[in-house]
């Protein structure tokens, strides 16, 4: 099913819509946890501490938003308030693994290089696909006069992926190259995070 029929079948139902809410705040508050789990106290810089404040924000906003649909709905992030629970927990965590692999296996990196590294590069993936599904989500929520909007988490995600590259750039001069390979990882298990997501919308 092509992302933006998906994301019509959601809007359609107000439960399912909170559900899908409640698994992308889900998304953002893993992704900030993980930036904090790999954070060094004494090299921490501006821009990660930035950037996991918004994607913590992000989360909350989401979070926020189900109330606009049902202000009882999908309290926690348990398994009955999400869409497809385990392929959305295993999205961004096997990425995670399997980036960090890539960069023992070709670059020799360990500890702290290691994992500063795995962060630029799966965040840089996950703002790329970022910069595809919110704005598709968004049109089909404005095509349907939705309460809900996600016009202020485009923006900062569009500033995250900027930063991102800047960073990049200074990392490796043949950064592109490695990010092409975690992207291709990306995309596979974007796509089978797609279908578990279809076939829950479908049963």
């Amino acid at each position: 099913m092509e992302l933006e029929v998906l994301l019509q079948h959601i809007v359609n139902d107000d439960e399912v819509h909170a559900r899908f809410l409640n698994t992308l705040s889900l998304q953002e508050n893993i992704g900030a946890r993980k930036i904090s789990a790999n954070e060094q106290p004494e090299t921490s810089t501006y821009m990660v501490l930035k950037h996991a404040a918004e994607e913590h924000r992000h989360a909350f906003y989401l979070k926020k938003q189900i109330s606009r649909l049902n202000a009882a709905a999908c309290p926690t992030y348990e398994p009955d308030y999400l869409l497809a629970p385990y392929s959305t927990k295993y999205y961004l965590n096997k990425l995670d693994l399997l980036t960090s692999r890539y960069l023992k296996n070709t670059l020799q990196l360990h500890g702290s290089a290691l994992k500063f590294a795995a962060y630029l590069l799966v965040t840089y993936a996950i703002e790329v696909r970022a910069d595809v599904i919110y704005p598709i989500y968004q049109d089909v929520l404005s095509k349907n006069n939705s309460k809900v909007s996600v016009r202020s988490i485009i923006l900062e995600e569009q500033g995250h992926l900027e930063e991102m590259i800047v960073q990049l750039k200074t990392f490796s001069p043949s950064w592109e190259d490695h990010a092409k390979q975690i992207i291709a990882i990306e995309s596979k298990l974007y796509h089978s995070w797609m279908e578990d997501l279809s076939k829950t919308i479908s049963a």
